[in-house]
C-alpha cells in the first residue's frame, strides 16, 4: 500500500511541531493570496496606464500564465532535490519582488514581461507549499487541506480590501511597492521559521523503493487528469473574477473604483467562509456531494454575477460563486494525491492553476468578440462541467466497485 494512504506511519514529529508547521504554512498561503489580490485590483489602473485594449490586456495577462506554467513544470523537481520548505521561501521572495513590476510598465509588451516574472513566483510557490501541505495533511490524518486554501482566500480578501481603500489615494506603483516591502518582511520572518521546521516525512526516511516517483498505470493517470480538469474548471472562475471582476463592475455598471475592488473582496470573503467550514462539510456530505453542490451553486451565482443589471446584485452573485467554488479545488488536489501520491498532486495542481491563469486571457478575447458580461458566463459553464464530471467519476467508481 502506498505510504500516502497510511499517514500515521509517515512521521514521528510531536504534535507541537506539526502545529507550528501548520501555522507557518498558513502564513505563506495567506501571503500568496494577499500579494496576488493586491495586483489584480489595480488592473483597471494599469490597463489605463498602458492604453491596452481588452484583447491586448488579455495577451499581457498571458505572461502570468506562461511564467507560472513554465515554473510549475520544474518546481516539483526542485522540491524533490532541495525540499519543499526552501523552495517555498525562495518563491515567496521572488513573488514579493515581482509584484511591483506591472505598475512600472507603460506598454503592453513591458506589462507582459513583468507579469511573466510575477507568474514565475506565483506558480513556483503554489506547487511548493501545496506539496508541503499535502505531506502535513497526511501526517495529521485529517482533511485540513481546505483550511490552507482558506488562508489564501483570506489573504486575497485582505489584499483586495486594502487595494480598494488606497485605490483613490495611491498610484499603482506606490501601492504595489508597499506590498513588496510587506512580502519581504513576512517572507523573512515566516521563512526562518519554515526553514527551521523539519518536514513531517523527509525523503531520506522513506524506503528506497518509495523515493522515486511511482510509474502510474493508465487508469490512475486518467483519474489524475480528471481531477486536474475539475480543478481547472473551478480555478478558471477564481482567475476570471480576480482579473476581470473589478473591470466588469467599473466598466459595465459604472461602479466607483472602491466599489469595483469590493467585488473580488466579496468573492474572496465568501470563499474564505466556505473553506473554513470545508473540513466539516466534507465529513458530513462527502467529496462527491461537496463537488456537485458546489459546482451547481457556483454556476447559478456566476450567472447572476455576470448578467445582473445592478452592482449590488453582481456583488451578491460573486459571493454565491465564491461559496460554491470554495472546496472543489482542494478536494480535487486531495483526490489526485490519494490516487497517485506527489506525482498526482503535481499534475492536478499544474492543470488547476493553469486554469486560473489561462482563464483571464480567454475572457479578454471573448470580451472583445462578444462583451465582458457574456464572457464571464463561461465561468458558470465550467463550474457546471466540474459538477457533472465529479458526479460521473463517482458513478464510474461505484460501477467498478460493483464489478
Amino acid at each position: 500500500m502506498p505510504l500516502i494512504n497510511k499517514p500515521e506511519t509517515r512521521t514521528s514529529a510531536p504534535d507541537s511541531a506539526l502545529t507550528r508547521l501548520r501555522v507557518v504554512l498558513t502564513v505563506f498561503f495567506a501571503l500568496d493570496g494577499f500579494l496576488f489580490a493586491g495586483w489584480v485590483v489595480r488592473i483597471p489602473a494599469v490597463k489605463h496606464q498602458t492604453n491596452a485594449s481588452a484583447s491586448t490586456l488579455g495577451l499581457a495577462l498571458l505572461g502570468v500564465s506562461a511564467g507560472a506554467v513554465l515554473t510549475m513544470m520544474f518546481t516539483g523537481r526542485l522540491c524533490r532535490r532541495y525540499g519543499n520548505h526552501p523552495v517555498t521561501v525562495f518563491c515567496a521572495v521572488l513573488l514579493s519582488l515581482s509584484v511591483v513590476l506591472p505598475a512600472l510598465a507603460h506598454t503592453a509588451p513591458a506589462l507582459g514581461a513583468a507579469l511573466f516574472v510575477l507568474g514565475m513566483g506565483y506558480g513556483g510557490i503554489n506547487v511548493a507549499f501545496n506539496s508541503a501541505a499535502v505531506e502535513l495533511v497526511a501526517a495529521l490524518g485529517r482533511p485540513i487541506m481546505p483550511s490552507f486554501h482558506a488562508a489564501f482566500s483570506l489573504g486575497g480578501m485582505a489584499g483586495a480590501g486594502l487595494g480598494g481603500l488606497v485605490a483613490g489615494h495611491l498610484s499603482p506603483a506606490r501601492h504595489l511597492l508597499g506590498l513588496t516591502l510587506i512580502g519581504l518582511v513576512v517572507s523573512a520572518v515566516a521563512g526562518r521559521a519554515l526553514l527551521r521546521s523539519a518536514p513531517p516525512a523527509p525523503v531520506h526516511d522513506l524506503p528506497r523503493e518509495e523515493r522515486a516517483p511511482r510509474r502510474l498505470d493508465t487508469r490512475t493517470r486518467g483519474l489524475v487528469v480528471v481531477f486536474g480538469l475539475i480543478a481547472l474548471c473551478t480555478a478558471y472562475g477564481e482567475g476570471a473574477l480576480a482579473d476581470w471582476g473589478a473591470l466588469h463592475l467599473e466598466q459595465d455598471l459604472d461602479a466607483s473604483p472602491g466599489l469595483a475592488a469590493a467585488g473580488y473582496s466579496c468573492f474572496a470573503l465568501a470563499m474564505t467562509v466556505g473553506r473554513l467550514t470545508g473540513t466539516t462539510l466534507l465529513e458530513r456530505l462527502g467529496r462527491t456531494r461537496t463537488v456537485v453542490a458546489g459546482g451547481t451553486t457556483a454556476a447559478l451565482g456566476m450567472l447572476a454575477g455576470s448578467l445582473a443589471p445592478t452592482a449590488w446584485m453582481v456583488l451578491l452573485g460573486f459571493a454565491v460563486t465564491g461559496l460554491g467554488l470554495a472546496n472543489i479545488f482542494p478536494v480535487a488536489i486531495e483526490r489526485a494525491g490519494t490516487a497517485a501520491g506527489p506525482t498526482g498532486v503535481a499534475v492536478a495542481s499544474t492543470l488547476g492553476y493553469g486554469g486560473m491563469l489561462l482563464g483571464p486571457p480567454a475572457i479578454g478575447f471573448m470580451a472583445d468578440w462578444f462583451s465582458l458580461p457574456v464572457a464571464l458566463t463561461s465561468v458558470a459553464v465550467l463550474a457546471a462541467v466540474a459538477a457533472l464530471v465529479g458526479l460521473a467519476v463517482h458513478r464510474a467508481d461505484a460501477r467498478a466497485d460493483a464489478n
